[in-house]
């Protein structure tokens, strides 16, 4: 698990082409990475990877090709800036929201506009994860926690502060470009509880 506040920023540095699937070689940048064990679990925008070789300044994560195909890891640039950020221990404080990492859908930036000292972006999204978003509810874009500002069929809208932008990939990303999005577990869960009820017949 994790919380969506990412820890640091690092880049590509190699996709490794491997009997079909890909080894990403990634430079942690400014993550904190001391204590990293092999096997743990870091978020690389948005998606748990695993780590499977590591030393001083750079992780290796095996990616399959199901990942590949349903999140940006598949299209990824050597040198691309990637938000990361190690799992969630019991003792953290859980700052942003819930997020397990397993990335629900891809969207796109349709447009970024000044809001004061912060930005507005608007994304554009599935249709069929249109539900699961509401106004003042949590999403996570790129690994970030952020809070949905406005909510449409097909877009929806957040503020990124100051701060945000400079601690995040988003200060390398525009218009256009392609975000992995994970919805709120809640959401999730919320709904099949309802499909269960409806089914069941209970009032």
């Amino acid at each position: 698990m994790f919380t969506g506040l990412i820890q640091g920023v690092g880049r590509l540095r190699q996709r490794e082409p491997r009997r079909g699937d890909v080894r990403l070689h990634v430079d942690v940048g400014t993550l904190p990475f001391a204590d990293v064990r092999l096997g743990e679990s870091i978020a690389v925008n948005g998606v748990c990877l695993t780590v499977v070789d590591f030393d001083a300044a750079r992780f290796a994560a095996d990616v399959s090709t199901e990942t590949l195909s349903l999140t940006t890891l598949g299209v990824l640039r050597d040198g691309a800036a990637l938000n990361l950020e190690r799992a969630l221990l019991p003792m953290d404080r859980l700052g942003g929201h819930l997020v397990s990492g397993h990335v629900d859908g891809v969207g796109r930036v349709l447009q970024v506009w000044d809001d004061a000292r912060a930005q507005r972006w608007r994304f554009e999204l599935p249709v069929a994860l249109a539900r699961y978003v509401a106004k003042k509810g949590s999403i996570c874009v790129d690994g970030v926690s952020l809070t949905v500002n406005e909510a449409g069929d097909e877009f929806f809208e957040v503020a990124l502060v100051p701060h945000t932008v400079a601690h995040t990939a988003f200060a390398e990303t525009g218009a256009g470009d392609v975000v992995n999005l994970e919805i709120d577990l809640l959401a999730r869960y919320v709904e099949r509880l309802m499909a269960k009820r409806g089914t069941s017949g209970e009032e």
